[in-house]
């Protein structure tokens, strides 16, 4: 039988070693790996909670909550986040429990449902199907929570047999508008994807890409994401530890010296996750598509490379659909104890048909 804890974690720097190794041994995603988790760990976790579950000498599945008061609701425990809106404006997908593989399929439900029996308020965001369905299991009651439900992504192995390369997969409507930008941009040189080659130059370009998403932003009358301080500091800590590992690209395209934009991506095990981008959008001509053209070019680079899936995260916009050739579900929602007073709430809100 496993022995399962729910724990104040150890120093974080014994932690980083524990999940490391549970990582290598996991079908996890980038969003479940130490590079994220435990980046500004301690600023992010100010009531971390640790659960635990070992069998057979070893480490079989890690989870860190965060546990945050909620007047007058009481506390609820944030999976992989800290249940602080600036904090969290980084928002982790391809969210759950880290398991080892192999580990039995009642466990994750096991694991969820233990947690609401001992009259924990669970939050889980951007989290599988595996996860959605084991909730499914577990005695508590589950109150989702407004967000987009999928994550539109790119299948390279189909972008490699398509004759006609990733444009033959997409719509008459989107191959025209990619065609036709690609030629107009063409017109000023080559174009070009460039991938930083280092960590100075990889900071240099998201320090660009920051500077295009915010005049983009501010243009639509919205302060965007680099705006955060905390998003900021998020992201300069997880390029110094995440690049030399070899998860993150930051590409650079132009076309000769116009640059069209920066894409952050995240590259995990033969996937990519497109994060954040900046594109230029100085020129007044609705032909040139910068953000798309951008995109089309990573796809083909990474296919070009052997790489499985460019996955543009989750969301509706419509260069999501445009780009995809597949989506796959994601879900945010709550697990609460029935007896707890969010539990109860909810109840009565359903009795009264109003969620």
């Amino acid at each position: 039988m496993p022995n399962i804890s729910l724990i104040r974690p150890p120093a974080w720097s014994m932690l980083g070693e524990r999940w490391r190794v549970l990582e290598a041994q996991a079908d996890g995603s980038f969003f479940q790996s130490w590079s994220w988790v435990g980046c500004r760990v301690a600023a992010r976790f100010p009531d971390p909670w640790l659960l635990a579950v070992e069998e057979g000498g070893r480490t079989v599945a890690l989870g860190l909550f965060n546990r945050r008061p909620s007047f007058p609701w009481g506390a609820r425990h944030w999976l992989n986040e800290s249940g602080q809106a600036a904090a969290d404006s980084i928002h982790v997908e391809h969210n759950g429990l880290l398991l080892a593989q192999g580990t039995p399929p009642g466990l994750l439900a096991r694991l969820l449902g233990g947690l609401v029996a001992r009259g924990q308020c669970v939050v889980l965001s951007g989290v599988d199907e595996a996860h959605a369905a084991a909730a499914r299991a577990t005695p508590g009651l589950r109150r989702d929570r407004a967000h987009p439900a999928q994550a539109h992504v790119v299948d390279l192995a189909a972008v490699r047999a398509s004759p006609g390369g990733h444009l033959a997969l997409l719509s008459a409507n989107a191959r025209q508008q990619i065609r036709r930008s690609l030629r107009r941009y063409a017109g000023a040189g080559e174009l070009r994807v460039a991938r930083a080659a280092s960590l100075a130059e990889a900071q240099a370009h998201l320090a660009a890409l920051a500077a295009l998403h915010q005049q983009t932003w501010t243009r639509r009358g919205q302060p965007g994401a680099f705006a955060n301080p905390e998003f900021v500091a998020f992201h300069a800590a997880l390029l110094e530890a995440a690049w030399p590992r070899g998860e993150i690209d930051l590409l650079r395209i132009a076309a000769g010296g116009q640059v069209l934009g920066y894409l952050y991506n995240f590259r995990w095990r033969g996937r990519v996750a497109n994060y954040q981008s900046g594109f230029d959008y100085s020129a007044d001509s609705a032909q040139l598509k910068p953000g798309l053209t951008c995109h089309h070019l990573a796809v083909a680079m990474y296919a070009a490379e052997g790489l499985g899936t460019y996955d543009l995260l989750a969301g509706n916009d419509r260069y999501k659909t445009s780009l995809a050739t597949g989506t796959e579900p994601l879900h945010w929602f709550e697990l609460l104890p029935r007896a707890s007073l969010p539990g109860l709430v909810h109840r009565l809100r359903q009795a009264l048909g109003q969620g």
